[in-house]
């Protein structure tokens, strides 16, 4: 398989709302500022103990500030490369931070979700992403509209928009942690 690069596309920019880019910098902040200096002593204690080849607390300790720093690459990288959005939806039709409940008909089964960007998709809390099949296609769409959702080129199935909450804000979403 091609990398993006090979194919021309370049690197895979995130689309962010600038709430999502405040709390990006708000978990640099605190990787920055207070987790990595605790971080720091941790390996300088954990190398005052001698044999670092036979040291537990040394490797543990080495790996936990590898991580800090990765995951603070991985934020400022985002951040370089961030799609600012806005909900442009109107008020009637599905838009980030709107919680909606859908119909799959094929299974006579409802479930409400909130759409949210692909930084604070978590499916096990019933957040989907803007990014996915099912926020694709329900984003701009009314409550009683009947939509398409393609999984994938074979795979295609219908939901119903039951009801809609527009904007419920995003203050208690998490940003993933992946």
């Amino acid at each position: 398989m091609a990398s993006r690069k090979a194919n021309g596309q370049g690197p895979k920019r995130e689309n962010l709302t600038k709430s999502d880019v405040e709390k990006i910098k708000e978990e640099i902040r605190y990787r920055e500022v207070t987790l990595g200096p605790k971080l720091k002593e941790d390996l300088k204690e954990a190398r005052a103990q001698g044999d670092l080849s036979e040291n537990f607390e040394y490797y543990c300790a080495k790996r936990a500030n590898n991580q800090n720093n990765s995951r603070i690459r991985y934020l400022e990288n985002m951040l370089a490369k961030a799609n600012i959005i806005e909900d442009e939806t109107e008020e009637d039709e599905v838009g980030i931070n709107s919680l909606v409940t859908i119909k799959f008909e094929e299974r006579d089964m409802e479930r409400t979700v909130k759409v949210v960007t692909g930084i604070r998709s978590d499916a096990l809390n019933n957040m989907v992403s803007i990014e996915t099949p099912v926020g694709k296609a329900i984003l701009g769409h009314k409550v009683g509209d009947r939509v398409l959702v393609k999984a994938n080129d074979t795979v295609s199935y219908y939901v119903v928009i039951k009801a809609l909450v527009k904007d419920v804000g995003d203050s208690d979403d998490k940003i993933s942690s992946f």
